[in-house]
């Protein structure tokens, strides 16, 4: 067994970039994989798929053409290997890919259920993206989907893997992503990187990609109003495209009874919105007349297309519903002793980031210390169970290596209420600067709640401490931690705050936070960023 024991399943339709991404699963530096599963998900197969590189221990196997969350059941339920790793045909994974998985995973505490890698989408250089490649490029800042994602074998096991349901290469991961999440799982981007070129595609994709409409009626179903803002997907625009079929329908009721008036006033509506559907499509593509040609035919016809779907998704909704051949869904996990007693249901929230300001640079972050640089173990005095959050030890070397100053900034009121002594605090202190210092700073709050000081969070006696001690201005600094108290320190002594909300944050907090990230590695790039 190696170091990161790992299986890869690859859904296909019988792409020739298979071949590619098995040529880079069997090159480069790092373990490799235990086996891996490619599943042909086409109905009639025509013609052979690539044989593996001897290197591989390949194994092929069938799905019948139930689309690819059937393919990749298959595929992980046929391995044994504790993580599954699940990569598209058409993905290309970057060099040293395997070295980098292995980094991702090794490690992570059990409260993590998977890693998502980072994708990139090459665009053109010699001229603005089309709207299809506009709409590939979105996937590097999608969340959980499958292009190239790890998770535990035994939390797909929990939750009932995919949901066969969703027939379509679309929303069958951000539905699984929200299960995992659900039952109290995180799930964290890793460092590997895996290129997703944008595939050729036929004309009028645009129309073809609005029977989503239907699945984000499933989604809706099982996940309630708000599965988008969790799940970090883009608004909807049914609402519009309702009126404005809505105008076209009374513009031709209107003029077939001959009432010309709100015949014209309906026509200009539809018109109206139309045209601006349409304004808002070309604009940021090529002017070449085909392109702008296309966009034009499509955006009238879109929102008849997009609504008619969504009727067919709410149409066959109870069926789906009443489906007993669908994965089970699993239940939600009990408590797990990561969690503090400030442990709350995970709360949905929409990361956001502030607006570059170019006229200010952070010198310095302070970090809390517990739910942000390492798991929350409430009174813990053995220094050996403390461990690195996901991703840590990659952000402080990136944001070592931009020459920031770093520092650790943490409530440590058990010294004041007697359950813990200044000694242990201190070892557990000194085990977490072995694991990701050496800090250039620590400041620390031994009080307990009622004491009065002025350097308990969310005071701004630790921010100011910590500031002096690294010579630099409160308002260069950066405060990164997972609850309130965090962000009204660094508001009450002029620095920036950024949340990274776990399952002890408060919906409330995360509403009032200025600058919401998902993971502590996204937070350091929006302050890296000048975001925050």
């Amino acid at each position: 067994m190696t170091a990161c024991d790992y299986s890869v399943v690859i859904p296909t339709v019988g792409r020739d970039s298979l071949g590619r991404v098995l040529d880079a699963l069997s090159s480069g530096a790092g373990p490799p994989p235990r086996q891996v599963v490619v599943v042909d998900d086409r109905g009639d197969p025509a013609g052979s798929l690539p044989a593996a590189p001897r290197e591989l221990p390949l194994r092929y196997s069938r799905s019948g053409g139930r689309g690819p969350a059937a393919a990749r059941n298959v595929g992980w339920r046929q391995v044994t290997s504790p993580w599954v790793v699940f990569l598209d045909d058409d993905v290309v994974p970057q060099p040293g890919w395997r070295r980098l998985l292995a980094r991702d995973l090794t490690g992570l505490p059990g409260l993590v259920a998977g890693s998502q890698a980072r994708i990139e989408v090459p665009l053109p250089v010699d001229r603005r993206p089309t709207d299809w490649e506009r709409n590939t490029a979105a996937l590097a800042d999608a969340l959980w989907i499958t292009a190239d994602i790890a998770y535990r074998r035994d939390v797909l096991a929990e939750v009932g893997g995919f949901d066969e349901r969703f027939r379509r290469a679309f929303r069958e991961d951000a539905d699984l992503g929200l299960r995992v999440a659900g039952a109290g799982y995180v799930i964290v981007r890793g460092t590997r990187q895996t290129q997703h070129p944008v595939r050729p595609v036929a004309r009028w994709a645009s129309l073809r990609s609005q029977a989503g409409n239907a699945d984000d009626v499933l989604m809706r179903a099982r996940h309630g109003t708000g599965w988008r803002a969790t799940a970090g997907t883009e608004r909807p625009r049914n609402g519009r495209h309702m009126a404005t079929v809505a105008a076209a329908a009374l513009a031709g009721a209107s003029w077939a009874r001959g009432r010309n008036g709100p015949a014209l006033a309906w026509s200009a509506a539809w018109l109206g919105a139309t045209t601006a559907f349409a304004a808002q499509r070309i604009t940021p593509g090529p002017a070449h007349p085909a392109e702008v040609l296309e966009m034009a035919a499509t955006s009238a016809l879109i929102p008849p297309v997009a609504v008619a779907h969504a009727v067919r998704g709410w149409a066959r909704l109870p069926g789906l519903l009443s489906d007993t051949g669908r994965a089970p869904l699993g239940q939600p996990r009990s408590p797990l002793a990561l969690d503090p007693p400030r442990m709350l249901t995970p709360v949905r929230y929409r990361p956001r980031a502030g607006r570059v300001d170019p006229h200010w640079k952070a010198e310095a972050i302070l970090f809390d210390r517990d739910g942000t640089l390492v798991p929350d173990l409430p009174g813990n005095t053995d220094p050996s169970r403390v461990t690195a959050m996901p991703g840590v030890p990659n952000a402080l070397r990136r944001a070592r290596e931009e020459g920031l100053a770093l520092g650790v900034i943490t409530n440590q009121s058990t010294i004041g209420r007697g359950t813990m002594s200044e000694a242990e605090v201190e070892a557990v202190n000194a085990r977490v600067d072995a694991l990701l210092g050496p800090f250039d700073t620590w400041q620390v709050c031994p009080h307990a709640p009622n004491d009065g000081c002025d350097c308990r969070k969310p005071a701004p006696g630790l921010v100011k401490a910590a500031a002096a001690a690294l010579g630099v201005d409160p308002s260069r600094c950066a405060v990164i931690g997972d609850i309130g108290r965090d962000m009204g320190a660094a508001h009450a002594a002029g620095a920036r705050g950024v949340l990274v909300p776990t399952r002890a944050t408060r919906r409330d907090e995360i509403a009032s936070a200025p600058v919401v990230a998902p993971n502590l590695p996204r937070a350091v790039d929006l302050v890296l960023a000048g975001m925050c």
